[in-house]
């Protein structure tokens, strides 16, 4: 099993510009841990995850922007990478949040509990 079989739906996204409060908002709405951060172009340019907003409020940093806390030019997975590489890239790197590409463009965003899912259902 590869990621391509984990990979469907749309993916939630933000402009660099969207304050803290409404990255946070969007998140609950859609019922996801991570956003991935795109320009005007519609490029993929970052990543803000849970983790990301809970440390940013920590610092008191309220007034904060995705385009100020997000990972800038995150790792990303290819498509075909099958699911134990990237459980196993995962462990290593203490990610939870992983950003999927087909040929450098972005195409979803797996969790860990994706990934977990894969496993127990295989």
């Amino acid at each position: 099993m590869n990621m391509s079989e984990l990979v469907a739906g749309a993916i939630v996204t933000a402009p660099p510009g969207l304050k803290l409060v409404d990255v946070a908002k969007l998140m609950e709405a859609e019922g996801v841990g991570s956003v991935a951060v795109v320009d005007a172009n519609d490029d993929f340019i970052g990543i803000v995850t849970d983790r990301d907003i809970v440390n940013t409020v920590a610092r008191a940093e309220e007034h904060a922007t995705a385009g100020d806390i997000m990972t800038e030019s995150p790792d990303t997975i290819e498509i075909d990478t099958e699911i134990s590489e990237a459980v196993a890239w995962m462990n290593a790197t203490g990610y939870r949040h992983l950003p999927v590409t087909d040929n450098g463009k972005l195409v979803g965003m797996v969790s860990i509990k994706d990934l977990l899912w894969a496993i127990a259902s295989s």
